[in-house]
């Protein structure tokens, strides 16, 4: 089924380029195009064709796959390709927009007779590079079987919250406020032992096999230890992701005080500039001045 399925990726950044090459390697039609072609043109080794426009990009696509920055991207590359898509292409939006951002897009795909389907991913550089995401969906029961083939090349399973738009998106910002949450706390853990006057391997001897102990504490404060903060998640896009979720439980009356200070830690760690790095460096953010 793969084969004959014609798949266009809009946005070849971390998590594009990884999912494109899924898809190729899946045996899918893939189209590839990014603002930056230089971004796009490497995926031409891996089968995909390079398009000069969004237009270009979807034009005869069964499914469209946005993967950009944030929903105002999104939304300008999909009115770049507006009369190009074919009738009734299935898209798959990926870009983390939030439930406001996500709106315009809703009716954008209404003006355009798309079909619709949310569908953020949870995941980095690696489980994308291994087509092994979780793909939070949210769309009509029509489109599954059409999507199948692109999901099963790109994730390693798929999390229904829905039949309409927006209860994915509203679902990846609650993740992505646990991996934040997360992340700040492994990082302010280790400058307060530092602060302290401890050697922070301490505290992870501490916790080491116990219920407190958990995979990701040990992926992120090594990135920490080490100051190797090769980006799978950046700093910039967590930023906007933090703005994302602050907002989102403003507009729903929940008060989060980790949240906004956690977006704020975002904010200063790209203001010393480490916007360009892995959300670990949200550790140097505990210092007022650039750390090393």
């Amino acid at each position: 089924m793969s084969a004959h399925l014609s798949v266009t990726v809009l946005g070849t950044g971390i998590m594009g380029a990884a999912m494109a090459r899924n898809l190729c390697r899946a045996g899918c039609d893939v189209t590839v195009w990014n603002r930056t072609r230089a971004k796009a043109e490497p995926l031409a080794d891996a089968g995909a064709r390079v398009a000069d426009g969004p237009a270009d990009a979807v034009r005869d696509a069964d499914v469209v796959l946005t993967m950009l920055f944030d929903g105002d991207a999104t939304l300008d590359a999909m009115r770049q390709a507006a009369g190009s898509f074919a009738p009734g292409a299935v898209w798959m939006q990926s870009t983390t927009t939030g439930p406001a951002g996500l709106e315009p897009l809703v009716a954008f795909a209404r003006e355009e007779g798309l079909v619709l389907v949310d569908a953020p991913v949870l995941g980095t550089r690696q489980p994308a590079e291994d087509g092994k995401l979780v793909v939070l969906a949210a769309g009509p029961d029509a489109a599954r079987g059409r999507l199948a083939p692109v999901l099963s090349a790109v994730g390693a399973r798929t999390v229904w919250a829905g039949t309409e738009p927006g209860a994915a998106s509203r679902l990846k910002l609650v993740c992505n406020s646990w991996v934040f949450a997360l992340t700040h706390g492994a990082a302010e853990a280790l400058t307060l032992a530092e602060g302290l006057g401890l050697d922070p391997r301490l505290f992870l001897d501490a916790v080491e096999g116990g219920p407190m102990d958990v995979a990701y504490l040990r992926l992120k404060t090594a990135a920490m230890l080490s100051g190797d903060l090769a980006p799978s998640f950046q700093v910039d896009t967590a930023a906007k992701d933090s703005r994302l979720i602050v907002a989102a439980a403003e507009s729903a009356g929940v008060r989060l005080d980790l949240a906004r200070g956690g977006a704020d830690r975002f904010r200063r760690a790209a203001e010393q500039g480490h916007g360009g790095e892995d959300i670990a460096a949200t550790y140097y953010a505990s210092h007022d001045e650039p750390k090393g």
